[in-house]
């Protein structure tokens, strides 16, 4: 089993599309009518499989995010990739490394319709995800 992608209802779809690609996301297909509303499935370059669907349907409404505390995207250059979304008009809160180390690098930004996102610069030769191994302390066990 593994977790898919996840479905992120969206108020007006052109200004959360606009959005996710300042993020770096592309728009990989689309399924024009479910009874959901209509799927624009995104994924970020290099990664074959879709990460995000945005569900839009006009007649929902505003949109209010409950439940979702947040969604996390790796980036490769934490400073780079906050001056490159200010450039586009993205604002960030950070970037602050939660350990105080040089590599470990976090910040945030929020979506059109008040998502949270949460960026994360890992250390060097870390793997591309949270392990049991960052929750795990030296003398801990699970």
């Amino acid at each position: 089993m593994r977790t898919l992608h996840i479905g992120l209802r969206v108020e007006d779809l052109e200004r959360s599309l606009a959005f996710y690609a300042h993020l770096g996301y592309d728009v990989v297909g689309t399924v024009p009518e479910t009874d959901l509303g209509s799927l624009t499935m995104l994924a970020l370059p290099g990664d074959e499989f879709v990460a995000l669907e945005l569900v839009h349907d006009p007649t929902h409404g505003t949109v209010e995010p409950s439940g979702l505390s947040h969604v996390v995207v790796q980036v490769d250059d934490m400073h780079a990739t906050v001056a490159q979304l200010a450039a586009r008009g993205v604002e960030a809160e950070g970037p602050a490394s939660p350990d105080g180390s040089a590599d470990f690098w976090t910040a945030w930004v929020t979506d059109p319709d008040g998502y949270r996102i949460e960026l994360v610069q890992w250390p060097a030769g870390h793997p591309a995800g949270m392990t049991r191994s960052d929750l795990t302390h030296p003398g801990q066990t699970r």
